[in-house]
């Protein structure tokens, strides 16, 4: 492995309108019986971060074992709600090119540093047949911390662990469209590549510390260039 690349993957790869929020009331009304009255911004935040507020703003104090049982039934209405998820979803432009490209570079690695929880992760790909090229293994997910920096760094710890080494920091690149990854990639020390494809604009990622942004993945040249290629 010469060079580890990680993708966020919600409003850089795909785009599920609303599904968040459904995942989120059926977990809490079956995990507590309450309906969900109000939601945290999900932009750039983990599953901890989001599980933990959503608890605590219902005035549920939180345990490991109650954010686990948490967790499964937000996996299981994911699991379960494919069709509304494909009815509401989308992969973004140039997605698929873009994985695809990466794949065919000699000594690359794709896996994902992402807010979401690891099986709900790889469904959302593969939804959109965007799941073959990516190392679900070697991920760094919601369940590992409220930081996006602990996902950065759970994800060369397993590919370090697999693979046997990880590249130099400046050969591992995260790339997402919000503040959140590009800040998360900067604490790991790794290379941040931003993606104004969300709510974020081009000039707040480059703001963030972007060390590249694109407008788009719709470029392939330019996404292969802004990775080191």
């Amino acid at each position: 492995m010469q060079r580890l690349v990680l993708w966020d993957i919600d409003q850089t790869l795909v785009s599920y309108a609303g599904y968040g929020r459904v995942m989120y009331a059926a977990a809490l009304l079956r995990t507590t019986g309450h309906e969900l009255r109000e939601m945290p911004d999900l932009a750039g935040r983990t599953d901890r971060e989001i599980t933990e507020a959503v608890l605590a703003g219902h005035g549920v104090e939180a345990d490991e074992e109650l954010i686990e049982a948490f967790y499964q039934e937000m996996i299981a209405t994911a699991l379960a709600g494919g069709a509304e998820m494909l009815a509401r979803g989308q992969a973004l432009a140039g997605a698929a090119a873009a994985l695809g490209a990466v794949a065919g570079v000699s000594g690359v690695v794709q896996s994902v540093v992402t807010g979401n929880l690891a099986p709900v992760a790889r469904h959302k790909l593969a939804l959109f047949d965007l799941a073959e090229p990516i190392d679900f293994e070697i991920g760094g997910y919601g369940s590992d911390g409220p930081a996006r920096s602990m996902l950065v760094r759970a994800a060369c710890e397993r590919a370090a662990r697999k693979y046997g080494a990880v590249p130099a920091t400046d050969r591992v690149v995260v790339i997402g469209d919000t503040v959140f990854d590009i800040r998360g990639a900067l604490d790991a020390g790794v290379v941040a590549v931003g993606v104004a494809s969300g709510r974020t604009t081009a000039a707040e990622l480059t703001a963030a510390g972007a060390h590249a942004v694109l407008p788009s993945l719709a470029d392939t040249s330019a996404v292969l260039a802004a990775l080191g290629h």
